[in-house]
């Protein structure tokens, strides 16, 4: 069951999924289409989550369950995994590399290899107060808190000099 994603409530359980690039107008409206349709028939053992989805940056496809009315279970998180790899195929996109870091340099965003991060750490192009994106935050709230922070408030830390 599609519900708005500002009506979860910050509980909500979230998985991220960075995009190698930007996505294209084009690509937002599949994205969007395929997102409700999806999100709408999401199921657990034959009962409807409630869930949702959103963009961010127009590169970051966040998708959300209120696990207050029905938790995720193995299946219903395979067929979400399902989803993304079929957006993935349909628009040649890699949402599902975690080896990929996002980070911002002014407003851009960057996402780079885990050996160019380290590099750039090398270099003095990346230092403690750059500005990463902690994909492996849970819930709703956390992506307010702690999904952009300094590289020092973030498991990226261990790369820091």
């Amino acid at each position: 069951m599609l519900v708005d994603y500002n009506t979860l409530p910050n509980t909500a359980r979230i998985w991220i999924y960075q995009s190698d690039r930007k996505f294209m107008a084009n690509e937002l409206e599949i994205i969007k289409k395929e997102g409700a349709d999806f999100v709408n028939n999401w199921t657990r053992h034959g009962d409807h989550l409630k869930g949702s989805f959103t963009i961010l940056y127009n590169q970051f496809l966040v998708l959300a369950i209120d696990e207050s009315f029905a938790n995720a279970s193995g299946c219903s998180i395979d067929s979400s995994v399902r989803f993304v790899k079929k957006i993935e195929s349909q628009l040649s996109i890699d949402l599902m590399n975690k080896l990929n870091i996002s980070f911002k340099d002014g407003e851009n965003i960057n996402i780079v290899s885990l050996a160019e991060f380290q590099n750039y750490v090398k270099e003095g192009e990346i230092t403690a107060e750059t500005i990463v994106f902690n994909n492996m935050v849970k819930t709703k709230g956390e992506i307010e808190l702690k999904w952009e922070v300094p590289a020092k408030d973030s498991w990226h830390q261990k790369f820091l000099n």
